[in-house]
C-alpha cells in the first residue's frame, strides 16, 4: 500500500484494522509498504477496508508471478555450445562458442567496439539470482540482494543445494529447454527436470548476455524469483526501488505480467525520473497481447525475439504496444551456474542484448534518459510489422542512424 502516514502511523492503523506491517518496499522513501492480514482475514477484504482510511493513498493485493520458462521450441543443441576453445574476453577466460556466437555477430557486438565502448555503469537484473563464482562474471559482479530470503547477496546457488543437496562440478555445459536442463557428457537429464528448479539458472543466463554485450559494466543481481520461477509483485517493486537507490543505471526485467499494477508503474516512474534506463521482455506466449512492464512504453523498452534469420520467433509476443525493438532470442549461448554454459531461447534472452546496449550508450552519453534511449533504438533493421523499430543493430544505435 501507499501512504503518507509513515511507519508509526501505519502501525497504528494496522493495530485497529487487523494487519501487520511487514516492511517498506521503497526503501528510504517510506511511502510504500507491504502489510499482512491477520489470520482468517482475506486480503481483498483488508484492502477494501484500508482504502477507506484517511492517509492511505493506494492499496493493491500482492500476488504471485511466474518468470517465463525458456521456449519449448528449441530442439537441437547449437554447434557453438560444443566450442569450448578458451578465449580471453575483457579480462576473463570464456568459451569461444559464447564470445563469438551467431547472435553476437547479428547484433554487431564486435562492430560496436569501433566506438571504443565496452559498457559503463551498473546494470541490475531482477531475476533468479546469479552464480557469483562463474569465471566469466565474477570480476564484474556486485553483491546485490536476495528478496526471497531478505538477505544481502544475489546468489542463486543456495537454491540448488537446498533442493537437491548436490553439486554439478562435472557438468560441461547445459542445454536449457522449457522445463529441464540436459547436461552434456552425462547420460541422464538430471538436477532440474521434474524438480522445483525449473527456473534455476535463468538469472545467470540473462547476466551472461548482458556481459557479452557490455563486458565492463558492473552487474547487480537482484533475486526476486525462486528456482521454481515464482515470485511476488511486492518483491519486484522492492527490487526496482533498491536498484535505483543503490546507483543502478540500467534495470533488466526478463519477466512479464498479464495485469497492470499501479505500484509497479510508480516504481518505474521513480526509476526513469532518476535517469535509470529500463528494459523488459515482451513475453513468450506467441501472441499479440498486452503484458507488463513492456507495455509501459514511457518508462520501459519492450523487447521481442527474432531468429538468426531476422524472423519473429514463433514463441515471441508481438505488437507495437509492447514491442519497441527486437533482438535474437533463439539458442543463445550464455553463462550457466557451476561455471559452465547453456543454450536458451526466449524473450528473456533478447532483452539483455538491449540492456547491454544501454550500458554501451552510457559510455558515449553519460546521463542519457529513458526517452533518449528509446530514440536511439529507432535505427534498427526492419523485420516486419508488429516488431517495433526492428531487430537491434548496436552499431546503428550507437551511431544514431
Amino acid at each position: 500500500m501507499r501512504t503518507n502516514l509513515g511507519p508509526l502511523g501505519l502501525n497504528a492503523v494496522c493495530l485497529l484494522q487487523g494487519c501487520t506491517v511487514v516492511g517498506s518496499l521503497d526503501g528510504e522513501l517510506n511511502r510504500v509498504f507491504l502489510v499482512k492480514p491477520a489470520a482468517g482475514l482475506l486480503p481483498e477484504i483488508l484492502a477494501g477496508t484500508l482504502r477507506l482510511v484517511t492517509g492511505i493513498l493506494n492499496v493493491e493485493v500482492d500476488h504471485p508471478l511466474l518468470i517465463p520458462r525458456n521456449s519449448p521450441n528449441v530442439t537441437t543443441i547449437p554447434p557453438g555450445l560444443y566450442d569450448r576453445t578458451p578465449v580471453t574476453y575483457y579480462g576473463s577466460t570464456v568459451w569461444n562458442g559464447y564470445a563469438n556466437q551467431p547472435a553476437a555477430q547479428i547484433v554487431g557486438v564486435s562492430e560496436s567496439r569501433a566506438f571504443r565502448v565496452s559498457g559503463a555503469g551498473i546494470v541490475a537484473d531482477i531475476d533468479t539470482g546469479v552464480d557469483p563464482n562463474h569465471p566469466a562474471l565474477k570480476g564484474v559482479l556486485l553483491p546485490g540482494y536476495d528478496f526471497t530470503r531478505n538477505q544481502a547477496g544475489g546468489s542463486e546457488m543456495n537454491d540448488v543445494s537446498h533442493y537437491t543437496g548436490t553439486s554439478c562440478s562435472s557438468c560441461q555445459s547445459a542445454f536449457v529447454t522449457q522445463s529441464s536442463v540436459a547436461l552434456l557428457d552425462q547420460s541422464s537429464v538430471a538436477l532440474l527436470d521434474g524438480s522445483p528448479l525449473v527456473a534455476f539458472g535463468h538469472g545467470t543466463e540473462v547476466m551472461g548476455v548482458i556481459h557479452l554485450v557490455a563486458p565492463t559494466a558492473r552487474l547487480m543481481p537482484l533475486k526476486a524469483f525462486r528456482p521454481d520461477g515464482t515470485g511476488n509483485l511486492s518483491d519486484i517493486v522492492r527490487a526496482i526501488y533498491y536498484a535505483v537507490q543503490n546507483r543502478a543505471n540500467v534495470i533488466n526485467m526478463s519477466f512479464d505480467l498479464t495485469s497492470s499494477s499501479s505500484e509497479l508503474s510508480s516504481a518505474l516512474n521513480y526509476a526513469t525520473g532518476r535517469n535509470v534506463l529500463c528494459v523488459a521482455a515482451a513475453g513468450n506466449a506467441g501472441r499479440r497481447e498486452i503484458v507488463y512492464p513492456a507495455a509501459l512504453q514511457s518508462n520501459v523498452v519492450g523487447v521481442a525475439s527474432t531468429s538468426d534469420f531476422d524472423a519473429r520467433s514463433s514463441f515471441s509476443n508481438y505488437g507495437n504496444q509492447i514491442v519497441w525493438v527486437a533482438a535474437p532470442g533463439e539458442e543463445i549461448i550464455t553463462t550457466y551456474p557451476f561455471g559452465t554454459y547453456a543454450a536458451a531461447s526466449g524473450t528473456s534472452f533478447s532483452a539483455p542484448f538491449v540492456s547491454g546496449t544501454a550500458s554501451l550508450l552510457l559510455n558515449l552519453r553519460p546521463g542519457i534518459n529513458q526517452s533518449q534511449l528509446a530514440s536511439a533504438l529507432t535505427h534498427e533493421k526492419y523485420v516486419g510489422p508488429d516488431m517495433g523499430y526492428g531487430r537491434l543493430d548496436i552499431y546503428r544505435t550507437l551511431a544514431g542512424r
